[in-house]
């Protein structure tokens, strides 16, 4: 049974439009969100996302759904010699690019406009594609998946950090808890976008995690890919290679 479309507004916007929208709105409060919300997981999680691409020492990187340019910076760490940090949300680029400026990468990260389910970029461009919490909000999932790998070389690897739904008690009911009733409430307030913060824990119960997944990733012809669970199953690391 296809799952409903879940988006931002539910404007007669599509879903892209909409995410565009939500993006901006919040760009300004952005980071200061991320981090509040997840009690610095968040910069846990993308660590973790980071450390399995390091065997594979990729020199140019694709970060798509970028946002404010964190996950590219994080990626730094691999000494790469070029990273394009791509999104559809121009005032998240705009942070992301006072950010590479004030940090002065912005020689080594260039922040581009773009969609991912059309990607500006020759096939077998880059050594790894990178995507933190992103893929949910793909209009057409399986047409960006295609995409990311389209782009990516030949051996060259995917690596996928996205929200899933906890499995166990107590942290099932407790990230229940939290994402429909605290992180809105602190969203209305702090980032003056309830819906945007709403938006969430529908997107994440909407996705096709775990083996439903990985399984469309092989479809698509992702070789040798895996999952791993992060903090209970909160957070989930996806690889793959092309």
């Amino acid at each position: 049974m296809r799952k409903p479309v879940v988006k931002p507004y539910n404007t007669e916007q599509s879903k892209k439009e909409e995410v565009a929208l939500m993006f901006d709105n919040i760009s300004g409060r952005y980071d200061f969100m991320n981090h509040f919300l997840s009690f610095g997981i968040d910069r846990i999680w993308r660590r973790k996302a980071v450390n399995a691409l390091k065997a594979h020492a990729p020199q140019e990187i694709l970060d798509i759904a970028t946002g404010t340019g964190d996950f590219a910076i994080a990626l730094l760490k691999l000494k790469p010699k070029r990273i394009v940090g791509m999104d559809i949300s121009k005032g998240m680029l705009e942070v992301g690019r006072t950010k590479m400026r004030e940090r002065k990468i912005d020689h080594i990260v260039d922040m581009q406009y773009g969609d991912s389910e059309n990607l500006p970029f020759d096939s077998d461009s880059f050594d790894a594609i990178t995507v933190a919490f992103g893929v949910r909000n793909f209009e057409n999932l399986q047409q960006g998946l295609a995409e990311m790998l389209r782009v990516t070389r030949k051996d060259g690897k995917i690596v996928i950090l996205e929200f899933s739904k906890p499995k166990k008690f107590p942290i099932k009911q407790g990230f229940g808890f939290y994402s429909k009733y605290i992180i809105p409430f602190f969203g209305k307030r702090i980032a003056k976008d309830q819906q945007a913060y709403a938006y969430l824990p529908e997107s994440v119960n909407a996705f096709p995690e775990g083996k439903e997944f990985t399984d469309i990733l092989e479809a698509l012809g992702y070789r040798s890919v895996e999952m791993q669970a992060l903090s209970g199953g909160i957070a989930t690391l996806y690889l793959g290679v092309k």
